[in-house]
Protein backbone atom coordinates (compact mmCIF):
# COMPACT_ATOMS: atom_id res chain seq x y z
CA UNK A 1 0.00 0.00 0.00
CA UNK A 2 1.80 3.04 -0.92
CA UNK A 3 0.42 6.60 0.44
CA UNK A 4 1.33 10.51 0.25
CA UNK A 5 2.71 11.79 3.33
CA UNK A 6 -0.15 13.00 4.59
CA UNK A 7 -1.93 10.11 4.61
CA UNK A 8 0.82 8.22 5.28
CA UNK A 9 1.31 10.12 8.53
CA UNK A 10 -2.89 9.99 9.26
CA UNK A 11 -3.32 6.46 8.90
CA UNK A 12 0.03 6.24 11.33
CA UNK A 13 -1.45 8.01 13.76
CA UNK A 14 -4.87 6.07 13.66
CA UNK A 15 -3.24 2.86 14.15
CA UNK A 16 -1.48 4.42 17.38
CA UNK A 17 -5.07 5.88 18.42
CA UNK A 18 -6.40 2.30 18.04
CA UNK A 19 -4.01 0.65 20.30
CA UNK A 20 -4.16 3.06 22.80
CA UNK A 21 -2.29 6.48 22.26
CA UNK A 22 -3.75 9.92 23.04
CA UNK A 23 -4.27 11.48 20.00
CA UNK A 24 -1.27 14.04 20.28
CA UNK A 25 0.77 11.34 21.34
CA UNK A 26 -0.64 9.16 18.24
CA UNK A 27 0.09 12.63 16.06
CA UNK A 28 4.26 12.69 17.44
CA UNK A 29 4.76 9.17 16.75
CA UNK A 30 3.09 9.27 13.21
CA UNK A 31 4.87 12.20 12.02
CA UNK A 32 8.51 11.27 13.58
CA UNK A 33 7.90 7.49 11.99
CA UNK A 34 6.50 8.48 8.44
CA UNK A 35 9.44 11.75 8.06
CA UNK A 36 12.09 8.31 8.65
CA UNK A 37 10.57 6.84 6.36
CA UNK A 38 10.21 9.77 3.40
CA UNK A 39 14.03 10.49 4.38
CA UNK A 40 15.05 7.02 3.75
CA UNK A 41 15.71 6.01 6.95
CA UNK A 42 13.56 2.52 7.24
CA UNK A 43 14.88 1.39 10.31
CA UNK A 44 13.51 4.27 12.00
CA UNK A 45 10.99 4.83 10.10
CA UNK A 46 7.68 2.41 9.62
CA UNK A 47 9.36 -0.65 9.95
CA UNK A 48 9.29 0.07 14.11
CA UNK A 49 5.06 0.05 13.92
CA UNK A 50 5.36 -3.45 14.89
CA UNK A 51 7.78 -3.18 17.57
CA UNK A 52 5.90 -0.10 19.09
CA UNK A 53 2.62 -1.54 19.14
CA UNK A 54 4.20 -4.30 21.19
CA UNK A 55 5.23 -1.78 23.77
CA UNK A 56 2.18 -0.44 23.76
CA UNK A 57 -0.08 -3.47 24.05
CA UNK A 58 2.38 -4.49 27.10
CA UNK A 59 2.25 -1.46 28.53
CA UNK A 60 6.07 -0.61 28.26
CA UNK A 61 5.25 1.91 27.11
CA UNK A 62 2.37 4.36 27.93
CA UNK A 63 0.21 5.55 25.14
CA UNK A 64 -1.77 7.96 27.57
CA UNK A 65 1.65 9.77 29.00
CA UNK A 66 1.70 13.50 29.21
CA UNK A 67 5.17 14.71 29.32
CA UNK A 68 6.18 17.43 31.77
CA UNK A 69 8.58 20.35 31.47
CA UNK A 70 10.26 22.23 34.82
CA UNK A 71 12.81 25.02 34.19
CA UNK A 72 15.31 23.76 36.53
CA UNK A 73 17.88 26.74 35.65
CA UNK A 74 17.84 29.96 33.86
CA UNK A 75 18.73 27.87 30.72
CA UNK A 76 18.03 24.59 31.52
CA UNK A 77 14.85 21.90 30.94
CA UNK A 78 13.94 18.92 33.20
CA UNK A 79 11.51 17.04 30.52
CA UNK A 80 9.23 13.62 32.44
CA UNK A 81 8.84 11.60 29.17
CA UNK A 82 6.44 10.17 32.08
CA UNK A 83 7.31 6.68 30.18
CA UNK A 84 5.70 7.66 27.16
CA UNK A 85 6.81 7.82 23.68
CA UNK A 86 9.84 9.57 23.19
CA UNK A 87 8.71 11.75 20.87
CA UNK A 88 6.26 14.40 22.59
CA UNK A 89 8.59 14.99 25.11
CA UNK A 90 11.07 15.71 22.00
CA UNK A 91 8.57 18.03 20.92
CA UNK A 92 7.81 19.84 24.02
CA UNK A 93 11.58 20.31 24.58
CA UNK A 94 11.47 21.65 20.33
CA UNK A 95 8.84 24.42 21.84
CA UNK A 96 10.41 25.10 24.61
CA UNK A 97 13.90 25.73 23.37
CA UNK A 98 13.85 28.06 20.73
CA UNK A 99 12.93 31.19 23.08
CA UNK A 100 15.06 30.34 25.85
CA UNK A 101 18.12 30.36 23.65
CA UNK A 102 17.27 33.31 22.29
CA UNK A 103 16.68 35.05 25.81
CA UNK A 104 20.15 33.21 26.95
CA UNK A 105 22.05 32.23 24.04
CA UNK A 106 22.35 28.31 24.98
CA UNK A 107 19.47 26.47 26.19
CA UNK A 108 19.29 22.83 26.81
CA UNK A 109 16.77 19.84 27.38
CA UNK A 110 17.34 16.79 29.56
CA UNK A 111 15.31 13.89 29.13
CA UNK A 112 14.23 11.30 31.32
CA UNK A 113 11.88 8.07 31.54
CA UNK A 114 11.49 8.20 27.80
CA UNK A 115 12.37 5.35 24.78
CA UNK A 116 13.43 5.18 21.17
CA UNK A 117 13.82 8.64 19.76
CA UNK A 118 13.87 7.85 16.00
CA UNK A 119 16.10 9.18 13.78
CA UNK A 120 17.41 12.23 16.30
CA UNK A 121 18.68 14.50 12.94
CA UNK A 122 15.11 15.37 12.38
CA UNK A 123 14.64 16.74 15.80
CA UNK A 124 18.03 18.95 15.63
CA UNK A 125 17.02 19.76 11.78
CA UNK A 126 13.67 21.44 13.45
CA UNK A 127 15.77 23.83 15.95
CA UNK A 128 18.17 24.98 12.83
CA UNK A 129 14.98 25.49 10.73
CA UNK A 130 14.21 28.05 13.51
CA UNK A 131 17.97 29.75 12.99
CA UNK A 132 19.50 27.47 16.10
CA UNK A 133 22.33 25.60 15.78
CA UNK A 134 21.63 22.24 17.69
CA UNK A 135 23.03 19.15 19.30
CA UNK A 136 21.21 16.19 20.38
CA UNK A 137 22.49 12.56 22.49
CA UNK A 138 20.92 9.74 23.40
CA UNK A 139 21.23 6.72 25.18
CA UNK A 140 19.86 3.44 24.08
CA UNK A 141 19.73 -0.08 25.81
CA UNK A 142 22.94 -1.55 25.74
CA UNK A 143 24.03 -2.99 22.01
CA UNK A 144 28.04 -2.60 22.51
CA UNK A 145 30.96 -3.58 24.72
CA UNK A 146 33.27 -1.43 25.94
CA UNK A 147 36.71 -1.76 23.71
CA UNK A 148 38.16 -5.10 24.27
CA UNK A 149 35.21 -6.42 26.26
CA UNK A 150 32.54 -8.62 25.32
CA UNK A 151 29.62 -7.41 27.84
CA UNK A 152 27.16 -5.07 26.50
CA UNK A 153 27.63 -1.16 28.72
CA UNK A 154 26.59 0.96 25.99
CA UNK A 155 24.09 1.50 24.02
CA UNK A 156 24.36 2.64 20.12
CA UNK A 157 24.29 6.17 21.79
CA UNK A 158 23.02 8.26 18.76
CA UNK A 159 24.65 11.71 18.24
CA UNK A 160 22.79 14.32 16.01
CA UNK A 161 23.93 17.76 14.77
CA UNK A 162 22.25 20.31 13.13
CA UNK A 163 23.32 23.92 11.73
CA UNK A 164 21.13 26.63 9.52
CA UNK A 165 22.51 28.28 6.12
CA UNK A 166 20.86 31.07 4.44
CA UNK A 167 18.14 30.22 2.15
CA UNK A 168 19.38 26.32 1.96
CA UNK A 169 18.73 23.36 3.79
CA UNK A 170 20.33 23.07 7.14
CA UNK A 171 23.72 20.87 7.64
CA UNK A 172 22.25 17.88 9.26
CA UNK A 173 24.48 15.14 11.06
CA UNK A 174 23.23 12.33 12.41
CA UNK A 175 24.82 9.12 13.68
CA UNK A 176 24.96 6.29 15.93
CA UNK A 177 28.50 5.40 17.34
CA UNK A 178 28.57 1.81 16.38
CA UNK A 179 29.36 1.09 13.09
CA UNK A 180 25.41 1.08 12.16
CA UNK A 181 22.51 2.16 13.56
CA UNK A 182 20.91 -1.05 15.31
CA UNK A 183 17.66 -0.45 13.45
CA UNK A 184 19.49 -1.69 10.31
CA UNK A 185 19.76 -5.07 11.83
CA UNK A 186 15.96 -4.48 12.87
CA UNK A 187 15.24 -3.98 9.40
CA UNK A 188 17.10 -6.78 7.83
CA UNK A 189 15.80 -9.27 10.67
CA UNK A 190 12.38 -8.35 9.51
CA UNK A 191 13.53 -8.73 5.25
CA UNK A 192 14.73 -11.84 6.16
CA UNK A 193 18.47 -10.90 4.63
CA UNK A 194 22.07 -10.84 5.80
CA UNK A 195 24.13 -8.16 6.94
CA UNK A 196 27.47 -6.98 6.10
CA UNK A 197 30.46 -8.28 7.91
CA UNK A 198 31.92 -5.84 10.37
CA UNK A 199 28.76 -4.37 11.51
CA UNK A 200 27.58 -6.55 14.40
CA UNK A 201 29.23 -9.65 16.39
CA UNK A 202 27.46 -12.40 18.12
CA UNK A 203 27.06 -13.26 21.37
CA UNK A 204 30.80 -15.11 21.46
CA UNK A 205 32.48 -11.83 20.16
CA UNK A 206 32.57 -13.61 16.86
CA UNK A 207 31.91 -11.43 13.27
CA UNK A 208 28.56 -12.39 11.59
CA UNK A 209 26.18 -11.71 8.83
CA UNK A 210 23.40 -12.97 10.46
CA UNK A 211 21.38 -10.01 11.86
CA UNK A 212 19.49 -12.05 14.25
CA UNK A 213 23.17 -12.94 15.91
CA UNK A 214 24.19 -9.70 15.72
CA UNK A 215 21.19 -8.95 17.75
CA UNK A 216 21.54 -11.12 20.87
CA UNK A 217 25.35 -10.01 20.54
CA UNK A 218 27.24 -6.85 20.63
CA UNK A 219 27.41 -3.78 17.53
CA UNK A 220 30.58 -2.70 16.73
CA UNK A 221 31.80 0.78 17.52
CA UNK A 222 32.14 3.42 14.85
CA UNK A 223 36.72 4.13 15.06
CA UNK A 224 36.74 1.23 17.36
CA UNK A 225 38.31 2.56 20.76
CA UNK A 226 37.26 5.79 19.31
CA UNK A 227 33.69 5.28 18.96
CA UNK A 228 33.37 3.02 22.40
CA UNK A 229 34.92 6.17 23.40
CA UNK A 230 31.88 8.62 22.55
CA UNK A 231 29.71 6.26 23.87
CA UNK A 232 31.14 6.82 27.03
CA UNK A 233 30.53 10.58 26.47
CA UNK A 234 27.13 10.27 25.50
CA UNK A 235 26.24 8.03 28.13
CA UNK A 236 27.48 10.85 30.70
CA UNK A 237 24.97 13.48 28.86
CA UNK A 238 22.10 11.54 28.14
CA UNK A 239 21.78 9.45 31.69
CA UNK A 240 24.09 10.23 34.21
CA UNK A 241 22.86 14.68 33.49
CA UNK A 242 19.80 13.52 32.39
CA UNK A 243 19.03 11.08 35.36
CA UNK A 244 17.52 8.61 32.86
CA UNK A 245 18.29 4.87 33.36
CA UNK A 246 21.86 3.46 32.36
CA UNK A 247 22.28 1.59 29.12
CA UNK A 248 23.34 -1.16 31.12
CA UNK A 249 19.76 -2.20 32.66
CA UNK A 250 17.99 -0.17 30.29
CA UNK A 251 14.90 -2.68 28.62
CA UNK A 252 15.07 -3.37 25.16
CA UNK A 253 13.19 -1.23 22.46
CA UNK A 254 12.32 -4.39 20.44
CA UNK A 255 10.44 -6.55 22.95
CA UNK A 256 7.44 -6.49 25.96
CA UNK A 257 10.05 -8.03 28.26
CA UNK A 258 10.62 -6.08 31.31
CA UNK A 259 9.64 -2.67 32.50
CA UNK A 260 10.05 1.44 30.38
CA UNK A 261 13.45 1.79 29.04
CA UNK A 262 13.40 4.77 30.95
CA UNK A 263 16.48 6.03 28.91
CA UNK A 264 17.30 9.78 27.96
CA UNK A 265 18.30 12.18 25.61
CA UNK A 266 19.94 16.07 26.05
CA UNK A 267 18.91 18.49 23.61
CA UNK A 268 21.54 21.82 23.48
CA UNK A 269 20.02 24.66 21.47
CA UNK A 270 22.84 27.75 20.62
CA UNK A 271 21.84 31.19 19.27
CA UNK A 272 23.99 32.47 16.84
CA UNK A 273 23.21 35.55 17.35
CA UNK A 274 24.73 35.53 21.17
CA UNK A 275 28.44 34.82 20.18
CA UNK A 276 29.07 38.45 19.71
CA UNK A 277 29.87 38.87 15.79
CA UNK A 278 27.38 38.71 12.63
CA UNK A 279 29.74 35.97 10.45
CA UNK A 280 27.94 33.12 11.26
CA UNK A 281 25.91 32.92 8.22
CA UNK A 282 28.54 33.75 5.51
CA UNK A 283 30.85 31.73 7.65
CA UNK A 284 28.35 28.69 7.24
CA UNK A 285 28.17 29.46 3.46
CA UNK A 286 32.01 29.60 2.89
CA UNK A 287 31.75 26.17 5.05
CA UNK A 288 28.70 24.74 2.72
CA UNK A 289 30.63 25.61 -0.48
CA UNK A 290 34.13 24.59 0.74
CA UNK A 291 33.00 21.04 0.81
CA UNK A 292 29.84 20.86 -2.27
CA UNK A 293 32.50 22.19 -4.81
CA UNK A 294 34.73 18.96 -4.43
CA UNK A 295 33.43 16.21 -6.74
CA UNK A 296 31.83 13.67 -4.99
CA UNK A 297 31.62 15.44 -2.05
CA UNK A 298 27.96 16.18 -0.34
CA UNK A 299 27.03 18.18 3.04
CA UNK A 300 25.74 16.03 6.13
CA UNK A 301 22.27 15.12 5.62
CA UNK A 302 21.95 16.17 1.76
CA UNK A 303 20.93 12.52 0.98
CA UNK A 304 17.84 12.87 3.72
CA UNK A 305 16.77 15.93 1.86
CA UNK A 306 16.72 14.57 -1.82
CA UNK A 307 14.94 11.57 -0.50
CA UNK A 308 12.15 13.52 1.20
CA UNK A 309 11.49 15.16 -1.63
CA UNK A 310 10.97 12.28 -4.09
CA UNK A 311 8.97 10.96 -0.99
CA UNK A 312 6.62 14.50 -0.89
CA UNK A 313 6.72 13.72 -4.85
CA UNK A 314 5.63 9.66 -4.82
CA UNK A 315 4.61 9.16 -1.28
CA UNK A 316 5.56 5.90 0.87
CA UNK A 317 4.50 2.36 0.88
CA UNK A 318 3.27 1.01 3.68
CA UNK A 319 5.62 -2.02 4.42
CA UNK A 320 3.79 -5.16 4.67
CA UNK A 321 4.51 -6.15 8.50
CA UNK A 322 3.34 -2.56 8.97
CA UNK A 323 -0.50 -3.52 7.76
CA UNK A 324 -0.31 -6.88 9.50
CA UNK A 325 0.29 -5.53 12.89
CA UNK A 326 -1.76 -2.92 12.63
CA UNK A 327 -5.01 -5.01 11.56
CA UNK A 328 -3.95 -6.85 15.01
CA UNK A 329 -6.67 -6.42 17.79
CA UNK A 330 -5.61 -3.24 20.25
Amino acid sequence: MKLSLADATTWTADVFARHGCSADNAGAVARALVTAEADGLKGHGLSRIPTYLTLLRSGKVDGQATPVATRTAPAVLAVDAANGFAYPAIDLALRELPPLARDQGVATAAIHRSSHCGAAGWHVERLASAGLVALMVANTPAAMAPWGGRVPVFGTNPIAFAAPRDDASPLVVDLSVSKVARGNLVAAKQRGETIPEGWALDANGNATTDPAAGLKGTMVPLGDAKGAALAAIVEVLAVCLAGAVPSATASSFLDAEGGPSGTGQLMVAFDPCAFGHDRFAPLMTTLAASIVMQDGARLPGARRFTQREAAMRDGVAIPEEALAAADQPG
